[in-house]
This record gives C-alpha cells, sequence and structure tokens, in this order.
C-alpha cells in the first residue's frame, strides 16, 4: 500500500480533498444505493443538524458531495457519510472510504467515533497500555501491585515550615503521601477559584518522579483523577521525543498514543482546555536560543521535538491545555522563561513506613523481607539512602542476592556510589567463572556507551550502536537496558536505554576509572571535560561528578580493580582534587566577590526574597561530592583551599545535614562555616514544639525555664554540632545569618560551644532568637571549657535575652571579642552592660557597637568604663568625640 500523503493542515486543502473522497465514494453507488443514501441523510447529522431536504431530494452524487462538505466542514461530513453509507447497506463502499480517509487525510480524516465515544476507548487502551510496568528490565509487575506511595509536597509550604527530610513522616499541610487525593490536590483552584495550567513535579533523580506520573496517567484512564476535567491525557518523554529524528506535529504525537489511526484528533484539539499533557523529564530539553528558539503554535505543523515542547511549556501551543511537567532541577531553573506561571510540587520519596512497605513488596517473603530491611533500618546513612526509589531497588537487588547465596549482608555499603558499584559487582559475582572475563569487557564498553551519551546529552541508543561494542545480545544488555520500538517513517524504530537514567550516569562515571585499565580514550575526552563541564548546579553532568568522586575512594578503586581485573591509576584522583581545590577561586560562597555580597547580605534587616528558578547552592553540591568519597584525608586536602563554605538559603534536609558534618568533621585548621538564609526546622520539630508549649502552659511554666529546655527533641543540626565537636575538626568559625534559629537548635550549639576543639569565633547575625535561646546560648559560652574568642550578634529588634548574652561576660574565660553592632540597647541595657564589663572575671578587649543608637546617659556610662579600663576598646561614633562623664557617675559601678 502507498503511504499515506502528508496531513492537510487548512481548511481549503482538505475540503478540496473532502469533496474528492465523497465523490468517488458516492459514484460507486448503484442508483437505489443512492436513492436510500439520500433518504437516510436526512437524520444522520451530528448535533441534531441535517441537510434540509430540499437539497437532497433530486441531488445526483456531485451535488451531494459539494453539499455535505459545505454544510459539515471535511472531517465531519466524511464521517456523516460513512455512518449514512453503512446504513444504506452499502459497508463496502463505507469500508473504502474509510481506508482513502486514512492514507490521504491522515490525522484530519474524522473520527471512526465521535469524542464522546472515544473517550472510552481512549481509556481502555491507556489502561491495557500502562497496567504493568517493567521492574528495571526484569519481570513484568502490575503498576499498582509495585507502585509504593511517595511524599510531595507542595510550593504552598510557608518560609516557617520547614522540608522534610527523607526519613520523615509528613504533617498535614505539608508533604502528603501521593494518594488518588494528593494527586488530584495538585490542579486545585485557589481562594480566588483560580486554577494552575501548569504543574511541576521536582525532584532528584531515581526519586520516582516518572513512575509516579505513569501512575497518575494510570488513575485517570482508571476514572479516580480529574474527572469531569480532563477528557484525554497524554505521556510525553521529553528524552525520547527529543532524540526522534526528523520533524513531527503535536497532532502526529497524539495519535501516536491513540489506538488506531482513526483518533478524533483534531475534534480532541477543538477543546484544549480538557486535555492533560504529562511531559517527562523535561530538564532535558535544550536552553533557550538557536534555531529551536520559537516555539511551535499550530498543533498540526510539523516541528522538531524541542520546538513542539517548547511550545506547550510555554502556552504558544494550546494555552489553555493542563500540563503536568517532571524535571530534575531543585527549582524550574533552566526551564525558567519557558513555563508560565506554574505551580511547583516537590517528590521527596519515600517516607519511613513505604520503605518498609516497599521491600516487603520487592521480596514477597516476609521472612527474608523482614530480615533485609531491619538490617538496613539498623544501618542509618543506608536507611536514609533508600528515600529514593531507584536506591531502594539497587538495595533489594543486591540484599536478596547476599541471601539468597547465604552471604553477610554486612557487605552492604552506605554510600549511593558504593551501593550502586556494590550492584555491579554483584552481576559479575554471578556469571560462570569461564565467563567473567567477556562480562567484565561488555561492562567497559557498557561505560563507554553511557560516557558518550552522557556528555553528548542523549539517552536513547540505536541497533547499529550497541553492534559496534559488540553488546546486542549480551548479558550486560539484558541487564542494563531496556528495549524501546518507536514508531517510525518507514518501520519500526528500535533503540536502547539505560535502566535508569542515574545509572547511566553512574557508569558513565565509571569509565573514567576504567579508561586505563583496558578501555581506550573515547571521543567524549577524558575526566577534565567532564569537571570542566560541570560548572553550574543545573548541569546534566552533577550526578555523574558526584558518582566520580565516589569512585575515587581508595576502598572503591581497590573494589573496582578487584572486580575487573585492572589497575586503577590514581591520575584521575588528583585531577579530581585539584579540580576542588581551584574551586576557591571560581565557586560561589568561596570567592571574594560573592563573600562580599554575602556580606551585604547579612547586613541588611530582611534577607533579599530568593527569585524565582535561582540555581542550588554550589558549595553545597561539592559538599555531596566529598561526602561521597568517605576518605577523610582526601577531604581535608581538597578543603585546604576553600576556607569558607558558605551555605545560602538551603532548605536543608537530614540528608543535607549528613554530608554537611562529615565534611566539617574533616576540615582543616582555619575553616570557616556560614549558614546564610537556611532552614534550621525539622517538618515534626514545629508540632512538638507547640506540644510544650502546651504543657509548659498547663504547669505554669516559662518558655525559658531549664526543666522544659533540656527536654526539647534533637535539633535538625544536632550532628552538625556533634561533628564540630570531635577532636579532628578544625572548624574555626560558624555564622548564623537571617536563619530562624529555634530553641532546640540552641540548645544543641550551646552544648558544642563546651566542647568544639577550634571553635574560635560565633556569629548570629539578623536571626529570630528567643529569650530561652539565647540563655542556652550564652550557657554554652560561659562554660569553663569553651575555646570561642568572638561573638558577633545583630538583633535588628529589642531583646530582652541579650541579659543572658551580657552577664555571660562575668564569667567566659575565653572571651576577648564581642562584637553587638546593629543590636538595639536601651538605656537599662547598657547600664547592665557597663557593669558586666567591670567585673572582675570579665576578660573582654574589645566591644564593637557600631551603628548603635545610644542615649546620652548611655554614652557617658560607656566613657566612664573606658576610663576605668583603658586596656579595652570600645568602638563607637560618639565615644571619641564625647566629653569625660562626671567622677560621681564614674564610682556608682
Amino acid at each position: 500500500m502507498d503511504q499515506p500523503e502528508a496531513p492537510c493542515s487548512s481548511t481549503g486543502p482538505r475540503l478540496a480533498v473532502a469533496r474528492e473522497l465523497l465523490l468517488a465514494a458516492l459514484e460507486e453507488l448503484s442508483q437505489e444505493q443512492l436513492k436510500r443514501f439520500r433518504h437516510k441523510l436526512r437524520d444522520v447529522g451530528p448535533d441534531g443538524r441535517s441537510i434540509p431536504w430540499g437539497r437532497l431530494e433530486r441531488a445526483d452524487a456531485v451535488d451531494l458531495a459539494e453539499q455535505l462538505a459545505q454544510f459539515y466542514g471535511p472531517e465531519p461530513a466524511l464521517e456523516v457519510a460513512r455512518k449514512t453509507l453503512k446504513r444504506a447497506d452499502a459497508r463496502d463502499v463505507a469500508a473504502q472510504l474509510q481506508e482513502q480517509r486514512l492514507q490521504r487525510l491522515g490525522l484530519g480524516s474524522g473520527a471512526l467515533l465521535s469524542v464522546s465515544e472515544y473517550k472510552k476507548k481512549y481509556r481502555e487502551h491507556v489502561l491495557q497500555l500502562h497496567a504493568r510496568v517493567k521492574e528495571r528490565n526484569a519481570r513484568s509487575v502490575k503498576i499498582t501491585k509495585r507502585f509504593t506511595k511517595l511524599l510531595i509536597a507542595p510550593e504552598s509550604a510557608t518560609p516557617e515550615e520547614e522540608a522534610l527530610g527523607p526519613a520523615e513522616e509528613p504533617e498535614p499541610g505539608r508533604a502528603r503521601r501521593s494518594d488518588t487525593h494528593t494527586f488530584n490536590r495538585l490542579f486545585r483552584r485557589d481562594e480566588e477559584g483560580r486554577r494552575p495550567l501548569t504543574v511541576v513535579l521536582q525532584g532528584p533523580a531515581g526519586i520516582g518522579k516518572t513512575m509516579a506520573a505513569k501512575k497518575i496517567l494510570y488513575d485517570w484512564a482508571a476514572g479516580k483523577l480529574y474527572q469531569g476535567q480532563v477528557d484525554f491525557a497524554f505521556f510525553m518523554p521529553c528524552g525520547e521525543l527529543l532524540e526522534r529524528p526528523g520533524t513531527r506535529s503535536l497532532a502526529d504525537l497524539i495519535l501516536d498514543q491513540c489506538p488506531d489511526r482513526g483518533a478524533p484528533v483534531p475534534q480532541m484539539l477543538a477543546q484544549p482546555q480538557r486535555l492533560l499533557f504529562i511531559l517527562d523529564g523535561a530538564d532535558e530539553l535544550p536552553a533557550l536560543g538557536g534555531p529551536e528558539a520559537a516555539p511551535c503554535t499550530d498543533p498540526f505543523e510539523a516541528a522538531s521535538g524541542a520546538r513542539v515542547l517548547g511550545g506547550l511549556l510555554s502556552k504558544a501551543l494550546l494555552p489553555t491545555a493542563l500540563l503536568l511537567v517532571t524535571t530534575r532541577a531543585a527549582a524550574p531553573g533552566r526551564l525558567q522563561g519557558r513555563l508560565c506561571s506554574p505551580q511547583c510540587a516537590e517528590v521527596r520519596g519515600f517516607s519511613d513506613r513505604d520503605k518498609k512497605k516497599y521491600f516487603y513488596k520487592f521480596f514477597r517473603d516476609e521472612r527474608r523481607a523482614e530480615r533485609a530491611y531491619r538490617f538496613v533500618k539498623e544501618n542509618e546513612t543506608l536507611f536514609a539512602l533508600c528515600f529514593v526509589p531507584f536506591v531502594c531497588w539497587i538495595v533489594c537487588t543486591v540484599l536478596r542476592q547476599q541471601l539468597e547465596l547465604g552471604q553477610d549482608l554486612s557487605r552492604t555499603s552506605k554510600t549511593t556510589t558504593s551501593v550502586y558499584l556494590l550492584f555491579i559487582a554483584s552481576v559479575l559475582s554471578s556469571a560462570p567463572v569461564a565467563d567473567a572475563p567477556r562480562v567484565q569487557g561488555d561492562l567497559r564498553n557498557l561505560c563507554r556507551l553511557a560516557r558518550e551519551g552522557v556528555l553528548g546529552r542523549r539517552a536513547q541508543f540505536a541497533e547499529k550502536e550497541l553492534e559496534q561494542l559488540e553488546l546486542r545480545g549480551s548479558k550486560v544488555q539484558t541487564l542494563f537496558l531496556s528495549k524501546k520500538e518507536l514508531p517510525g517513517v518507514l518501520e519500526t524504530e528500535v533503540t536502547y536505554q539505560f535502566i535508569d537514567q542515574s545509572f547511566q550516569e553512574f557508569l558513565a562515571a565509571l569509565s573514567y576509572l576504567l579508561e586505563d585499565g583496558g578501555v581506550p580514550r573515547t571521543k567524549a575526552g577524558g575526566v577534565g571535560t567532564l569537571l570542566r563541564g560541570d560548572a553550574q548546579p543545573h548541569s546534566h553532568l552533577v550526578l555523574t561528578t558526584r558518582f566520580l568522586f565516589g569512585l575515587l575512594s581508595t576502598e572503591r578503586m581497590h573494589d573496582i580493580e578487584r572486580h575487573f581485573g585492572c589497575m586503577v591509576s590514581e591520575r584521575v584522583k588528583q585531577e579530581a582534587l585539584r579540580w576542588v581545590q581551584g574551586q576557591g577561586q571560581g565557586c560561589p560562597g568561596a570567592t571574594p566577590e560573592v563573600t562580599e555580597g554575602a556580606k551585604g547580605l547579612e547586613d541588611t534587616e530582611e534577607p533579599e526574597e530568593e527569585e524565582e528558578g535561582e540555581e542550588p547552592n554550589y558549595p553545597l553540591e561539592l559538599l555531596y561530592c566529598l561526602y561521597e568519597t568517605q576518605e577523610d584525608a582526601f577531604v581535608r586536602q581538597a578543603l585546604c583551599r576553600l576556607p569558607q563554605l558558605a551555605l545560602q538559603r538551603v532548605p536543608f534536609c537530614r540528608m543535607d545535614v549528613a554530608v554537611l558534618s562529615y565534611c566539617v568533621r574533616c576540615c582543616p585548621a582555619g575553616q570557616a562555616l556560614r549558614l546564610i538564609s537556611c532552614r534550621l526546622v525539622a517538618a515534626q520539630e514545629k508540632k512538638k514544639k507547640s506540644l510544650g508549649k502546651r504543657l509548659q502552659a498547663s504547669l505554669g511554666g516559662s518558655s525559658s525555664s531549664r526543666g522544659t529546655t533540656k527536654q526539647l527533641p534533637a535539633s535538625l543540626l544536632h550532628p552538625l554540632f556533634q561533628a564540630m565537636t570531635d577532636p579532628l575538626c578544625h572548624l574555626s568559625s560558624l555564622t548564623l545569618s537571617h536563619c530562624k534559629v529555634p530553641d532546640a537548635v540552641c540548645r544543641d550549639l550551646s552544648e558544642a560551644l563546651r566542647a568544639a576543639p577550634a571553635l574560635t569565633e560565633l556569629g548570629l547575625l539578623h536571626n529570630r532568637l528567643s529569650e530561652a535561646g539565647l540563655r542556652m546560648l550564652s550557657e554554652g559560652l560561659a562554660w569553663p571549657q569553651c575555646r570561642v574568642q568572638t561573638v558577633r550578634v545583630q538583633l535588628p529588634n529589642p531583646q530582652r535575652g541579650l541579659q543572658y548574652l551580657v552577664g555571660m561576660l562575668r564569667q567566659s574565660p575565653a572571651l576577648t571579642t564581642l562584637d553587638l553592632s546593629g543590636c538595639q540597647l536601651p538605656s537599662p541595657m547598657v547600664t547592665y552592660l557597663c557593669a558586666a564589663l567591670q567585673h572582675q572575671g570579665c576578660g573582654l578587649q574589645t566591644l564593637s557597637l557600631a551603628s548603635v543608637e545610644l542615649s546620652e546617659q548611655s554614652l557617658q556610662e560607656l566613657q566612664a568604663v573606658k576610663r576605668a579600663k583603658p586596656d579595652l576598646v570600645i568602638t563607637h561614633p560618639a565615644l571619641d568625640s564625647h566629653p569625660e562623664p562626671p567622677k560621681e557617675l564614674i564610682s556608682t559601678f
């Protein structure tokens, strides 16, 4: 059969083709059939509209074709004619018309069923197509059985409501488990009755965004979601569509997802507000600029995948359609400029409860599931990593093999990199000894393929690429690559992709260590190309870089040598070390320019609002890379060239704190840590705090009483403060700026101040501190073993708690400098300060009061202190020019 002609995109050509097809069909009828056709035509019109009998009574085939085309339009006319032919007992002619229509008009051929009828057929097709999912290229399982609920947090969380850590349960109004109710809330109307047209699901690699999107599609088809709102929902895998050769229209892409070529696509597109497009992996889209910058605006225009997807994202194409977008970015970031008023939600992976459910679903044997889960639960770091579904799957896969072979479960490691490597090792160990060299070679070639794909931003690989690397049909292909069949122009196109994008990135990182072990250097370049390309946090190379550092530890390098039978050169490790050390001149938070900007931020009363789409914190990503190594000496050496770590606007989760704590424990002498505008409260802390307040109220206690504050639960930053007390920690300066510091953080920091071996400077700048919090911090500073010499406090509002800080001056053994610049000091507080300065236990040498408004009496009191203690330097603009106080004022102290 000849190939179908390109679909017509305008009414004129389509009308002409419709007339031609109608005339050809009617001329096939006998006179008796034509007469019957005219009579049957009177009552078959859609929407109750029929051609008046006066126009039909004497019409011949030519007149009928013209009347049908003009009265109904091209596609409806062909549909009316097809139905009428069947009722006039001309079924063979009706079938011929259908076939010719599909060939000539393609997408605009008119529907075999009406839109309302086709909805049911399409839903049934989606249910059948997505009822089962492949379990990482292994057995096929029902999506309803394997899908484990994830935590999804709406963008609308208030600043006081902190980000959930991976091991925490959600609270009402914050992260919710991804049930039908949560999915329905994604497009709910706001208080003013406006419904978001674009919802962005964002989260890290392997967190389950794609599975959640597919579950949403499946639940819609099952009638559980968006009823009365969405007639048709379409799943658009962005990476796959971007790699398709040639051009296709949006209408083409829709038709590809329909069960047959007779879908009423024009009628579907006529009501775009009833359509939902799920764009999976939108961060794969190229940056704006170049020939692909102009988005597509016509759903029937054949264009590149980038232009069609860009048109949907920017609402240049079908502006009233609903969009559900998944992206890896921590914020829309590189999609900024494309998205139109998006509503964002964060996918946060498994809660503790759902981790356990996943283990039991995976093993299906209750005894083994319990044993595996208990082991992981006791390994705190490994358990935290399992909030990522893909990591959870790898851990379960490795544990299942270890249980089957009777091996010791303690072999399972605790970083993401080591878990992935252990999975590779389990594959190699399962191969027969005779096949081991072949499997090792295949894995090296697979790493080459992954590396070239990552650097080239490609996730799809053709069969010929696998053949060139001799991977087609190998065990490696079966285990690590999934096969996909895409409709092509002349024939079905077969492509392959890795079982998970994060796995492709891991194997790409592994390729750099195998390079000197027999793998020829690929055209993609060496490790320098990777590291130099990872200059932006939103770079697609971030995860690959993190995996690379994880593989550079001495233990992991020995594992690679053992499993792959090759020697690993130290060259890559040294090159990575030099790259990190070079960030002292080139990364945000470490450069003088950015440091000054951060100081400017601290000097304002309120932090600047975070701009939409702001990049993630780059120093934190560097710390993640160092954390993956788990090699203290390497981390300490890398941090030597980064004397200051400035983390800005980080909504800390427990994994972030674990990473930061490890690096702080390894920091070299003179290291400074500054947390600016960061969120320091765990999700459950606010709830517990309010409960504590109610208990205090019922007992008639005070929020500042010693008994109640000691009962506070450990704060989110407790691991960080513990790390500061490690004998090997050389952190010398800690600054908290523009943070909402809860009492639990103050309590834990106070404990750390008593034992931190190297901390000599503490900054508390423009924070919200309670009276109880300041009291606890002052107690820590007054402890005999406290080594803090300099304290800087900036409180924009009057604080009663300052009395505790001032009182601490009477007994602090090490404190030599106190900077209260920017604080509000009422006259009674200054009087109390002067008394403390005169106390014999006060060893203060410098007191800074810049930008502090002082009364005349306060200035005289301070002048008296200067006279009494000439070695004490008190800086204030008015003091140098202020006259000496009368002697009777001095004698009052």
